[in-house]
């Protein structure tokens, strides 16, 4: 077997075994949670999104995207469902292979649901199986990857749409494979998106989506692709990770499902800043010390948190989001972690402001060395008359090891919904539908 066979046959493994019901149930909340943070991006830059769908210049289609009572072709559809669910950087992940893994997924699932006779158990499963590939293909290829400069959610993320497609639709070896290759031919997304305020690294997701999608559609028009599209020096690996000898990480890694290693995120920020967060609100539950008492903070942490997230000139929400400093100063002055954390109010905030240039953020060896098994961040606030506050976050709230409850999961979706437009009844119709997806799948697509 060539080396795109062996990953092949690897989740092929996977997809034969009995899916253990709390591993369902747990992708129903990661469904859940992925339909909150899209329903809240579209409604956070609604008018770029009313200026795409202009532009489409179409006047025929069927399927909606998530929000949109718009009908449209399928791809301009699971395009703008990549990119509203990245929006806010709210949606889920692992820091274990540096990738948001529902987003790119859903996106097409959902919209494929619309249009194909599937059922909400096949929708689930599907979904399983493309979190196993995307994140066995992120723990094999990083943390080289990012240093390449790769953004892991669009090109690992594309190879798991693939699969996950395949399942759904029910495609025979030769169709998964050539779908499989094609999105490994086409796989893309810089990290590029991060720098100089940038409003692009929800484009890579929307990119990813479509892509993904294509690649299903090439494979079913019946395009003979490579037959070792991972190897040889135009392969995945060399383009992805610098050479194609490389050992695949092991499916189910440690026991468990991708999906149940992947947080759900209590904060709207990157994952990156959230022990600092955590950090702030303890130590502002402990009583707020005015900012111009405060001389200095110094923020320890893993050295991947701190490239490109350590800058204090904030240009933007974009920019804001990214900035292990400006999620500490905002939560630490005005308690707030949501979407509220990156309104005009909040960035402007002079205490923010003043805060947010007072932060150094450095690389400590040791949390570097201890991720991504732990994700540590400690902060130490000096304060003008000599004395020091400080405090430590090991695992971050949402974590599976500190995970959110699952009422917890249900009130974030529900804040979401009601963000992106939905009423309080509306959103509690969708968590009803999508927590009893397996025979209400017809129902969600609707209410969506």
């Amino acid at each position: 077997m060539n080396k795109t066979d062996l990953f092949l046959k690897a989740i092929e493994e996977v997809k034969h075994k009995d899916i253990p019901a709390e591993v369902m149930e747990r992708t129903k909340l990661a469904l859940l949670d992925y339909i909150g943070v899209t329903l809240a991006g579209l409604h956070e830059h609604r008018a770029k999104v009313d200026s795409l769908v202009e532009s489409f210049c179409e006047s025929e289609g069927t399927i909606r995207p998530i929000g949109l009572n718009v009908p449209m072709s399928m791809n301009n559809a699971v395009f703008l469902n990549g990119l509203n669910g990245h929006a806010l950087d709210f949606d889920d992940g692992t820091n274990a292979g540096i990738i948001h893994l529902g987003s790119p997924l859903f996106s097409v699932l959902l919209a494929l649901a619309q249009k194909y006779p599937v059922s909400g158990e096949q929708l689930l499963k599907a979904a399983v199986l493309g979190y196993e590939t995307s994140f066995t293909m992120a723990m094999t290829i990083q943390p080289t990857h990012k240093q390449r400069g790769y953004h892991a959610t669009a090109t690992c993320g594309l190879l798991g749409i693939a699969v996950a497609v395949s399942e759904l639709l029910g495609f025979n070896d030769k169709q998964r494979k050539d779908a499989f290759s094609t999105a490994a031919a086409c796989a893309t997304g810089t990290l590029k998106v991060l720098e100089d305020g940038s409003q692009l690294k929800p484009f890579n997701v929307g990119k990813t989506a479509l892509l993904g999608l294509i690649a299903t559609q090439m494979a079913t028009a019946g395009f003979d692709t490579a037959d070792d599209a991972l190897a040889g020096m135009a392969g995945f690996l060399s383009q992805m990770y610098g050479s194609e000898d490389v050992e695949f990480a092991p499916t189910l890694l440690n026991g468990t499902y991708a999906v149940q290693k992947a947080y759900i995120k209590p904060y709207a920020a990157c994952r990156y800043t959230h022990p600092s967060i955590d950090v702030a609100r303890d130590l502002r539950a402990q009583g707020m010390i005015p900012v111009e008492e405060i001389e200095r903070v110094h923020i320890k942490t893993y050295a991947l948190a701190v490239k490109k997230h350590d800058h204090t000139d904030i240009k933007g929400s974009a920019s804001a989001k990214m900035s292990i400093p400006y999620n500490f100063a905002v939560t630490y002055v005005l308690g707030r972690t949501g979407m509220e954390a990156f309104t005009e109010d909040s960035l402007n905030n002079p205490d923010v402001q003043a805060l947010t240039k007072k932060i150094v953020t450095t690389e400590d060896a040791a949390m570097t060395a201890a991720f991504p098994k732990e994700t540590i961040a400690t902060v130490e606030v000096t304060l003008k008359d000599g004395r020091v506050i400080s405090g430590k976050s090991i695992l971050p709230k949402g974590e599976p090891e500190n995970p959110l409850s699952r009422q917890e999961a249900i009130d974030k979706f529900t804040a979401l919904a009601i963000y992106g437009g939905k009423t309080e009844a509306q959103a509690a119709a969708i968590a009803e539908a999508v927590l009893n997806v397996e025979n209400r799948l017809d129902e969600l697509t609707a209410l969506l």
